[in-house]
């Protein structure tokens, strides 16, 4: 008897003798001895109550059932299914199409993976599905009938025609014959049966074994491999005729997506995820549209979304990485009704044309997870691959985890470097669209950490630096591990901080770091476009000129080295840090008029010192200013009522004029002193902007307690200049 795996014999057969008809055999061809030859397996709309156009010229050939030469049946032997769940769709008429010369894109491709689920038995427990011709109507959903018109007379192309346009159909990667339109239509509509059995519920999972592939195929052109979009025209047909609408699409294709991405690109219903090889848009497809940045546009922005490795060689780990930090969070919130994976092996280890690793072990994790969204309903279609060898191997795990099967144990294993700064970029890009993502959770842990000065320390240095040089200041120490170990090096102050008796506070964080990028793409800084604005200069030197002791804190934390036990959270921190510097230097300098000025972040730790140590503040301090920007403004508890009427009688906001607090300027007014509106929305410019009035403000109190005279007070303000609220 013939194997069922002699497909190239059979082909030749079919050929030298025509096409077999349903029933009958052909003694004169030595091949077929053995087969039977069922009827052709017909699909059905039961919507329109007839039968469809199905692969009627060529019949299925099924090996001949064994009989048994007893009634009796083993006891050991198992049953077969009452009820299939998960089904496969394959035909060998997709073989005729091929190129003579050779080309990766084989016909050996969707049978090695035949063949490896039969040997292992995988088919038995599977439904064959009835495999047919894509419909014009149904091609229409995605395509323009000018690409129809194009793939459909391929096939009455005679054979000068078709050796003429050789370097026209490889200009887009591409080879055609006689065979081509009816494997391509064969091919889509095995993928729109695939998907209507599961949308319909008659099966839970199934695998389209289809050739040729279809992601490359665009709404108006054929390329790549591809002349029908497979996956995207089964993805319309499926929310046309069923109740299924939102529908997920997983391409892990070595290559990206290109032609589903652009037939989904606006529309919200379809998720489109792509992990690929990129290479800065050097990689086929080449160009742009597979950047992280491409998310779609219209009421489809944020529904596409593109994971491109910039390099070769990427494996398990990187793949399971993205799908834990990127992919499933995104699914889960999108929550689809239906999850179709666009299943290329090219990205297996062993396929020159992908040159990465990931092994049937990370597939198989991969489709489980992918498992678990829309209630179990999967369908896996065939796209790239090829290495027969990485195909049918991974074909083969992917089969066995949506027939029920745990995916074997993976070995331990880290994300690479390249991989884990790319799922961060994508996270932030992605942040923008998802809640679930959180591009904190996704920063990449540096490999050459223990070598490596982070920006803001470096940033801290200069400051120090700048304020020892221009100003003669000098580092507070903290005395306890904690506050040194978060605070340490950034926190200055004059010489004369304990015998001065006037005392200024600063409280900020960092000045604004101004970044001109490259590139977006590729977030490359230019360097000598890019700096620091330093918002407290012209604050300091106006302190020094007064005679004022400063006290300069910036509140903004080291991070927690990897493995720190985060005890405290950074407010906690922040609140430790000012009643320490309080208790210990303040408190205990000669100074009696002190001021407390806060910036932005520094707002909130300023009024938490003032509940701390609420009478001694009430004692010493002579004015308090907060210049927040956009954030909110710190108040004062209500219970604490001598403690607001001071701070009411002692303070001074400074917010930009399109603050939202102002909406509500009595309720405001209730639990400040005097606010000045500007109309300047950057905090960082803002103080500049408001110096003049803060000098007043500042003197003006201190002249309270016996200093000189300010020159001009806030009453005195003009309705031409900031207007006081």
């Amino acid at each position: 008897m013939v194997e069922l795996a002699d497909h190239e014999a059979i082909l030749s057969c079919t050929t030298k003798y025509g096409r077999i008809s349903s029933g009958k055999s052909v003694p004169t061809c030595p091949h077929l001895e053995g087969l039977h030859l069922y009827p052709p397996i017909m699909a059905t709309d039961p919507s329109a109550g007839v039968a469809m156009d199905v692969d009627v010229d060529v019949p299925v050939l099924v090996p001949a059932r064994p009989r048994y030469t007893s009634d009796m049946r083993a006891s050991s032997l198992p049953n077969e299914p009452e009820e299939y769940t998960v089904g496969f769709v394959y035909s060998l008429e997709m073989m005729i199409h091929y190129s003579p010369h050779g080309h990766p894109e084989q016909p050996e491709r969707i049978s090695r993976i035949h063949d490896a689920l039969r040997e292992a038995k995988c088919l038995s427990k599977m439904k064959r599905l009835p495999i047919r011709p894509v419909q014009k109507e149904e091609s229409l959903l995605v395509h323009s009938e000018d690409h129809w018109d194009k793939v459909r007379d391929i096939q009455t192309m005679t054979q000068q025609e078709i050796t003429d346009s050789e370097s026209y159909y490889e200009s887009m990667s591409l080879y055609v014959m006689e065979g081509t339109t009816r494997a391509a239509r064969l091919s889509c509509g095995g993928v729109i049966e695939a998907c209507l059995s599961v949308a319909r519920g008659e099966l839970q999972k199934t695998f389209a074994i289809v050739r040729p592939p279809g992601h490359h195929a665009e709404p108006d052109e054929h390329m790549g491999f591809c002349f029908f979009n497979n996956v995207a025209v089964a993805a319309r047909v499926t929310q046309q005729r069923t109740k299924v609408k939102k529908i997920m699409i997983l391409d892990w294709d070595v290559h990206h997506g290109n032609g589903t991405q652009r037939a989904f690109n606006d529309d919200p219903s379809v998720l489109y995820v792509s992990l690929h090889r990129y290479e800065r848009g050097r990689f086929y497809p080449c160009g742009p549209f597979g950047s992280m940045e491409s998310c779609g546009e219209g009421a489809g922005l944020g529904y596409s979304v593109n994971i491109p490795w910039p390099e070769k060689g990427m494996g398990d780990a990187d793949y399971i990485h993205a799908f834990q930090k990127v992919i499933m969070p995104i699914a889960m919130e999108f929550a689809p009704e239906l999850v179709i994976i666009s299943a290329g092996f090219d990205a297996a280890d062993g396929d020159d044309l992908g040159e990465c690793h990931v092994t049937p072990t990370g597939y198989a994790h991969m489709t489980h997870m992918l498992s678990g969204l829309a209630g179990g309903k999967l369908v896996v279609a065939l796209e790239g691959g090829y290495n027969l060898d990485s195909i049918s191997n991974s074909a083969l795990a992917v089969t066995k985890v949506i027939l029920g099967e745990a995916p074997p144990q993976l070995p331990p294993m880290v994300a690479g470097e390249t991989a884990t700064e790319t799922v961060w970029q994508v996270a932030m890009e992605q942040s923008k669209y998802w809640k679930n993502i959180d591009p904190k959770a996704c920063e990449p842990r540096e490999e050459v950490e223990e070598m490596a000065f982070s920006i803001p320390e470096i940033l801290k240095a200069h400051r120090q630096h700048y304020l020892y040089t221009q100003h003669q200041m000098l580092q507070v120490p903290l005395m306890t591990e904690e506050l040194e170990s978060r605070f340490g090096t950034q926190i200055m102050c004059s010489s004369d901080i304990l015998e001065n008796a006037t005392l200024v506070v600063l409280i900020h964080e960092f000045g604004n770091l101004r970044i001109e990028l490259e590139s977006t793409p590729t977030c490359d800084v230019r360097m000598e476009h890019s700096y620091l604005v330093d918002f407290s200069k012209d604050l300091i030197r106006w302190i020094k000129a007064e005679n004022y002791s400063l006290l300069d804190i910036n509140m903004f934390p080291r991070p927690f080295a990897n493995g720190h036990s985060r005890s405290k959270s950074k407010d906690e921190l922040a609140r430790d840090v000012m009643t320490y510097l309080w208790d210990n230097y303040i408190q205990l300098s000669s100074a009696q008029r002190i001021v407390l000025i806060g910036h932005g972040a520094g707002c909130g730790p300023l009024t938490q010192l003032l509940e701390e140590r609420s009478s001694t503040v009430m004692r010493h301090v002579k004015g308090v200013v907060q210049v927040v920007g956009h954030s909110k403004i710190p108040s004062i508890p209500k219970r604490s009522e001598d403690l607001r009427s001071w701070y009411y009688k002692h303070s001074l906001v400074v917010v930009p004029s399109n603050h939202r607090v102002l909406l509500d300027e009595i309720k405001i007014t209730r639990g400040h002193g005097k606010i000045i509106k500007f109309d300047e929305p950057k905090a960082i410019k803002l103080v500049a902007h408001a110096l003049p009035f803060i000098r007043n403000f500042v003197k003006e109190e201190l002249d309270k307690s016996g200093l000189k005279k300010a020159t001009l007070g806030l009453d005195n303000l003009s309705i031409s200049q900031p207007i006081p609220v």
